[in-house]
């Protein structure tokens, strides 16, 4: 894995630190290392090694709670691993995602719970694809469940309007246009026990709906996609001595059922896992 350069890093960092202007009542900042085999879309299935550092931050406060995360992602297939939007580009991408939502019972100063629902929010999603100059607003509801078990159980239901800052005349791949969608994302945390040593099942499940799609290449029909990320995680710095919930080790596993919306691209990928949480 090469070196984050100078600007990745800004970027990154940048994030982090914002986080600190908020009045925050509780917070969880971790850094994220992956590496499996994923397939690229708009190659026929190739698959290449890939090695994606994510920052990620949840946190909390008075009237509800904010989550992000920023993905660096890293392509080395001995020469084939170009931006398969870009040939001959650099090897290296980014992806983000920014989420705020807002208790509907803690503005209220009412309990708002039936069934499995112990809350309602209002959810401003934004995320966010500098390689197709390309951004998404995500507003929507979230139902926070009551799940026996969970550290936490959401289930988002947003739309998926896109926008975009490219042209037609751009020599890279570019999303110029895509008719709005919707999005339902149920998001978890599991922890649990095996024995003395602590493991937590954790992630989220998509599903973003079809929709038309406008580059400077052409245009064509995104089919629905199917994205589930659920990770297993091992409390490596707990069984070590150290203190629990810093270190952990695991594997992601990736199933991706039309990826990006590229009908038959199907990824099922086992990925190693490294989790710093700070």
């Amino acid at each position: 894995m090469k070196i984050l350069s100078k600007t990745t890093a800004a970027i990154l960092l940048g994030a982090a630190f914002s986080t600190t202007a908020l009045a925050e009542t509780w917070s969880s900042t971790e850094i994220h290392l992956t590496y499996g085999e994923l397939e690229q879309v708009g190659t026929d299935g190739a698959k290449v090694d890939t090695s994606i550092v994510t920052l990620q931050h949840a946190g909390g406060w008075k009237y509800g709670d904010n989550f992000f995360f920023i993905d660096h992602l890293e392509f080395d297939s001995d020469g084939k691993g170009d931006n398969p939007f870009n040939p001959g580009s650099d090897s290296n991408e980014m992806y983000g995602e920014w989420y705020s939502n807002f208790s509907l019972g803690a503005i209220t100063g009412s309990e708002i719970k039936f069934g499995p629902v112990k809350d309602i929010g209002v959810i401003a999603g934004f995320n966010w694809a500098p390689e197709v100059d390309s951004w998404w607003f995500l507003p929507g509801v979230r139902f926070d469940l009551d799940l026996p078990g969970f550290a936490f159980a959401h289930l988002d239901i947003t739309a998926y309007q896109h926008q975009s800052g490219g042209s037609a005349d751009s020599a890279a791949f570019t999303v110029i246009d895509e008719d709005n969608s919707y999005m339902i994302d149920f998001n978890w945390a599991y922890p649990f026990k095996i024995g003395s040593t602590s493991w937590s099942l954790e992630g989220h499940i998509e599903y973003i709906d079809g929709r038309d799609q406008v580059t400077n290449f052409g245009s064509g029909e995104l089919e629905s996609h199917i994205l589930a990320q659920p990770q297993l995680r091992f409390d490596l710095g707990e069984a070590m001595g150290n203190e629990a919930g810093n270190l952990f080790v695991g594997i992601e596993y990736q199933y991706w059922k039309n990826k990006l919306g590229e009908d038959g691209t199907d990824e099922n990928e086992v990925q190693l896992l490294a989790v710093w949480n700070f």
